[in-house]
Order: structure tokens, then C-alpha cells, then sequence
């Protein structure tokens, strides 16, 4: 099964999170409290520069391209 970031994802398709790359478990414990786990349904909104809308739960989030790379996508 071939796994992409969420920073390759396209506007306005929900994918399906598989996994959080990261080292930093500050980074990861704040990516969970958002409710980005294994599992969850998450949307690409919109792009900016350096930056992304995504779509997870009932909110919306600005994330930045380092942590857009971080998480793995179905």
C-alpha cells in the first residue's frame, strides 16, 4: 500500500489518517488533542503559502507544510 503526505493531498478530498511521522512528541500530543489520530477522516480544505486548511472532526485547522508532511494519509 503506497502512503502520502497530507501536504501531497488534494483540495476538497477526505482522506483517511494512517499515521503520524514525527519525533517530537510535543508536536504529536498537540496533533491528537486537534484529533488527528490513526483513523480519522481528514479534508484538505485550502492552500496558502507554506500553509493548509484542514478539515478533521467539527474544526478547522491552519497547519503549516512541516506538520502537513508529518502526517500520512489513505
Amino acid at each position: 500500500m503506497i502512503f502520502m503526505t497530507l501536504a501531497q493531498a488534494q483540495e476538497g478530498k477526505e482522506y483517511i489518517i494512517h499515521s503520524i511521522q514525527t519525533e517530537d512528541e510535543e508536536l504529536e500530543s498537540f496533533l491528537f488533542s486537534l484529533g488527528c489520530y490513526s483513523g480519522e477522516p481528514i479534508t484538505v480544505v485550502s492552500r496558502r503559502r507554506g500553509s493548509c486548511t484542514i478539515s478533521i472532526k467539527d474544526g478547522r485547522y491552519s497547519i503549516d507544510k512541516a506538520l502537513a508532511e508529518a502526517i500520512e494519509i489513505l
